[in-house]
C-alpha cells in the first residue's frame, strides 16, 4: 500500500495515495512524506528510482536482514534501522526493517511490514513534525521506534523482577529454561542496540561536521534526545542480560551445593556399611573351619561388634560436621 502525506504552505494538508506525488512534483513549496507499505519489491523498487535514490540503498533497504546503518549521498540520508511488526509481552515481538530515504522536501520510508511507529504518526502529530522538516519526522519515527523498544524493556522488568523473587524462594529447571530462553533474546536485541547507538552518532558526527544541510541546528536537540534514548535502550538490555546471567549461576550454584551435599550423605553412609559389609562378608565365607564358627554367642558377639563400630563412625562423621 501507498501511503502519501502532502503538505502545503498555501493549502490544507493532503492526504492519499500516489496521485500527490504529481502535486508535489509541481509545487516546490510542498513537503511530501512518501510511505510504501508492503509494496511489491520490484515497483518499490521503481519508485525509488525514480526519485533518484542509490541502487546500492536501494538493494540494502530491500534486503530482508541487513545491519542497520546511516548513510550521506548527495542530495539525501539514507538511514536503515529495525523496528517493531507487533508488540508481544517478554521480547517476544519482531523485527520489521525500515528504510528512510531523508530530502529536503521529501521523506521515503518503505518496510516490508506495517510499523508500529510509522502507523502511530501518520496522522496530526507526524504532520506537525513533517512541516518542519523531513529529517525531524524521520528522527521521530525512529525516536517513537525506540519508545516502543523502551516500554517493552520496561514491561519486561517487572517481569523479571517477579522471576528474581520467585527465583529465591523456588528455582526448578522450568523457571532456569524462561531465563535463558529471555536470555538468548537479550542478545539479539542487544546487537541490534549497538547498531542503532552507531546510527545515533554519525547522525551527531554529520550535524557537528557540517556534512549536510539537511541536519540543521535546530534539530541538535531532536538528535540528542535520540543518541540518550539509545544509550539507554542498549545499557538497559545490557543491564537485563547480567541480571539473566546473574540468576543462571546462582541457580547453578545452588543445585550445586544440594548435590554435594546429596553426595556427601551417601559418601558417609558407604563409610558407614564398609567395615560392616567387610565383617559380614567374612564370616559369610562357607569355609568348614572358621575359628569362631562354634561360639555359642558369636552372633551376638559380632552384632555388637557391628554397633560399636556404627556408633563410633557416626560420631567421628559429626566431629568433622560431615553429618
Amino acid at each position: 500500500m501507498i501511503k502519501c502525506m502532502l503538505i502545503s504552505p498555501s493549502a490544507p494538508t493532503k492526504t492519499g495515495g500516489e496521485e500527490l506525488i504529481a502535486q508535489w512534483q509541481q509545487d516546490e513549496t510542498t513537503t511530501l512524506w512518501l510511505d510504501l507499505d508492503k509494496v511489491e519489491r520490484a515497483r518499490e523498487k521503481e519508485i525509488l528510482t525514480e526519485f533518484g535514490c542509490h541502487a546500492l540503498a536501494i538493494s540494502d533497504a530491500q534486503r530482508d536482514r541487513h545491519p542497520p546503518k546511516v548513510e550521506l549521498f548527495d542530495d539525501y540520508i539514507f538511514l536503515l534501522y529495525r523496528g517493531f511488526v507487533a508488540k508481544e509481552q517478554n521480547l517476544t515481538f519482531e523485527h520489521v526493517q525500515i528504510g528512510l530515504f531523508i530530502g529536503k522536501r521529501i521523506l521515503i520510508t518503505c518496510h516490508a511490514e506495517s510499523s508500529v511507529a510509522i502507523n502511530s504518526l501518520f496522522n496530526n502529530t507526524g504532520e506537525k513534525h513533517l512541516a518542519r522538516s523531513p529529517i525531524h519526522l524521520a528522527l521521530k519515527i525512529f525516536h517513537s521506534s525506540c519508545g516502543n523498544y523502551l516500554q517493552q524493556l520496561f514491561d519486561f522488568e517487572a517481569h523479571l523482577e517477579a522471576i528474581e523473587d520467585k527465583f529465591q524462594v523456588s528455582g526448578n529447571d522450568h523457571m532456569m529454561r524462561e531465563i535463558t530462553a529471555h536470555r538468548s533474546r537479550l542478545v539479539k536485541i542487544r546487537r541490534t542496540f549497538s547498531y542503532h547507538v552507531t546510527i545515533g552518532d554519525t547522525l551527531n558526527s554529520y550535524m557537528e561536521d557540517d556534512e549536510t544541510d539537511l541536519i540543521t541546528e535546530k534539530e541538535i536537540h531532536t538528535v540528542n534526545d535520540l543518541r540518550e534514548r539509545l544509550d539507554r535502550l542498549l545499557s538497559l538490555s545490557q543491564m537485563y542480560y547480567d541480571i539473566c546471567g546473574d540468576l543462571i549461576n546462582g541457580y547453578m550454584s545452588i543445585t550445586s551445593h544440594q548435590l554435594n551435599s546429596t553426595m556427601r550423605i551417601l559418601t558417609v553412609i558407604t563409610a558407614l556399611f564398609v567395615p560392616l559389609t567387610f565383617l559380614a562378608g567374612i564370616y559369610g565365607m562357607n569355609f568348614e573351619y572358621i575359628p569362631e564358627l562354634k561360639f555359642e554367642n558369636g552372633y551376638f558377639i559380632l552384632l555388637g561388634v557391628m554397633a560399636v563400630i556404627s556408633v563410633v563412625l557416626i560420631a567421628v562423621f559429626k566431629r568433622k560436621r560431615w553429618l
